[in-house]
Order: C-alpha cells, then structure tokens, then sequence
C-alpha cells in the first residue's frame, strides 16, 4: 500500500464519524466511506474487531499509518500532525486546541450523547437521567456560547480540530430542543464553519452515501437487534426503545 491509496472511513451518520469525514474534506485527501451496520451488529464481528476492539466507529484505515486508528480524537490529531494542518506546532495555542479538543471529547460528546440516549425513551420512563442530562446538555451548550461569545474560533487564533470535532455535536442543540437564537455567538460560530466548502462536501456525502443503509437497518431492527446495540443483558432492565426505528 501507498500514501496514494484512499483513507477508508468506517461509519455511519453519528456527529464523531462527521468531524472526520470533515477533517479528510478539509485536508483534500481521497477516502472511501465504509458503512457499519450497527443495528445488525456489524460493529461485534471478528472482522471489525480487528479494527476496534471496543466495537466503535469511526475507524479509519490510512495507508500512511499502515493500521487502523480508531477514536475520533485520536485520528483528528493523527492527520492534523500527518498533514501540518489545523493543529498549531509546539506553542500555547497548540495545547489550547487540545485542552478544547478534549472538553468535546470528554465532556460534550458523552454528555450530549447520554442526554440523545435518554430522550429516545417514552416520556417519564427516565425522568431523573432526562433531567440530569438535559441539564448538562445546557450547560455544555452554555459554555460554547460563552467560548465564541468574543472570539472567531473556539481555541486560538484559527480554525482548528477543535471546531471541527465540537461542531457537529453543537449543531444537536435544535434536536434537544433548544432554540439557536438564544445561543447568537454559537449561531454565529456555526454558520461560519457550516459554510466551509468542505463541510458542505463532507455533509452532503456524508448523507449521499449512508442514509439509505442506517435507515434501512434501522427500520429492519428486532428487539434483540436493540438489546445488542444498547448493550442490554439480563442485568439492565428492559425499556422501550422503539422510537429508534421512527427516527429512520
């Protein structure tokens, strides 16, 4: 294999496999776009295994590295240095890009993503982890709005992988039923990013080459498909996640 080969990302449509199909549209570099299907499993079997033994996506195969490279943050990083791009070298700004990295993955990710778990349920089933999460979820889009409220970018003076790992988790902040136009800064810090060319790309292929798949197992799940993709055993108690399949 050759640096002339194509990145393969392996994923679906999930905010931490957009930040990387963002990141290879923002450096210019060829790559395949590899749908796991999670809802039948796909993610469990030896072969993806190999490639992530968490059984998560995404997971990238980059000839230059000559292995995969899984976690988002990690191969944002891995193609930043690789490229010299989106990651100033050694200075304060650079420990400044990945103190903002680690905050999204961390602390905004998990905490926005727990609170998109819990709103799946039927209403009152999970009152306290709906309200615990949806009081991180504020608070978390609080913080983006107070970082941007006197400031271009989330972490020094440039574009970086910070933005671009916090804005597609950022942009759930209508999905939680929040309204954008009490965030101005955020909104504000949004469309700038959301207007990049290569984000735009990245989008619209992201969605061109995997809705039709993510929404065909969706729809397809059986309730041990769910059990397995929630990670339910005899030891979790059993709850209704049924509007998943409504979501395709």
């Amino acid at each position: 294999m050759n640096e002339q080969e194509p990145i393969i990302l392996h994923g679906v449509m999930s905010p931490n496999v957009v930040k990387v199909a963002i990141m290879l549209e923002e450096l210019e570099l060829p790559y395949v776009l590899q749908h796991v299907a999670l809802f039948k499993g796909e993610q469990f079997t030896p072969e993806f295994r190999k490639l992530n033994p968490l059984g998560k996506v995404p997971v990238i195969e980059d000839p230059a590295l000559g292995k995969p490279l899984a976690e988002s943050g990690a191969i944002l990083i891995w193609l930043a240095e690789k490229h010299g791009k989106f990651l100033p070298a050694q200075s304060p700004d650079r420990y400044e890009v990945l103190q903002w990295l680690m905050v999204q993955m961390a602390g905004i990710g998990p905490m926005l993503g727990q609170y998109t778990h819990f709103r799946l349920l039927p209403e009152g089933a999970e009152p306290y982890a709906l309200g615990r999460y949806a009081a991180m979820a504020k608070r978390l889009y609080q913080l983006l709005e107070d970082r941007v409220a006197d400031r271009k970018w989330i972490a020094g003076d440039a574009y970086s992988i910070a933005d671009i790992a916090t804005f597609p988790w950022a942009e759930y902040l209508e999905r939680h039923g929040l309204a954008i136009d009490s965030y101005p800064a955020m909104k504000r810090w949004r469309e700038a990013i959301a207007d990049r060319p290569a984000v735009l790309r990245a989008k619209a292929r992201i969605v061109r080459e995997f809705a039709g798949p993510s929404a065909t197992t969706m729809t397809a799940a059986t309730s041990s498909d769910l059990d397995r993709f929630f990670g339910r055993t005899d030891e979790v108690p059993v709850q209704d996640f049924t509007s998943v399949k409504r979501m395709s």
